[in-house]
């Protein structure tokens, strides 16, 4: 084994999706460089599923937070559970009605709202909370863009919602069954 300093082999195992993809999109391009009526569109094929792959897995490895906020997310079979050191719960996909991003005392946090009413917070930056990613992507009509540009940095600043909310923005919001359009 290469040995490697501690903060290099947590940004290689961090990384190693965009790095699959780059391999798979240097292949595609590597089998098209041999020419032909063949090898040309199978290589570019490749390729493009390799360039859409680093796509993806660029925006999976910016939605990841890195921190020690409390609790567990895990999120299973179209549903995400929450369970957290004093509060925790759980909802489902198909029930899920509104999320949005809180900045509450210097922390980011996920408010996942259900069509009834109840609504679960989840910290960014809990274990686990980087599967929210997939399960976001789930939700019709939702902009990924959109989800992790609002992780990047508060907008809005000094208007705060709420005295100890210093950002409350809506990332997804169901359309229709009773929803008011906005």
């Amino acid at each position: 084994m290469i040995p490697l300093r501690e903060g290099a082999r947590e940004a290689l195992w961090q990384g190693r999706e965009v790095i699959a993809g780059a391999v798979v999109l240097a292949l595609g391009l590597w089998i098209a460089s041999f020419g032909g009526v063949v090898l040309v569109p199978l290589g570019l094929a490749v390729a493009a599923l390799g360039a859409g792959w680093v796509w993806t897995a660029l925006r999976r490895l910016r939605f990841q937070a890195t921190g020690d906020a409390p609790g567990v997310v895990e999120v299973d079979e179209g549903s995400i559970t929450y369970f957290g050191p004093t509060m925790g719960g759980s909802v489902g996909l198909s029930d899920l009605a509104e999320v949005r991003l809180l900045r509450m005392r210097g922390r980011a946090v996920w408010r996942l709202k259900q069509g009834d009413g109840q609504a679960l917070l989840i910290p960014t930056q809990a274990a686990g909370a980087d599967a929210l990613f997939d399960a976001f992507a789930s939700l019709p009509g939702i902009d990924l863009g959109a989800v992790v540009a609002a992780l990047e940095g508060p907008t809005g600043q000094g208007q705060a919602v709420v005295p100890d909310i210093a950002e409350n923005r809506v990332i997804w919001r169901r359309r229709g069954l009773g929803m008011v359009r906005q």
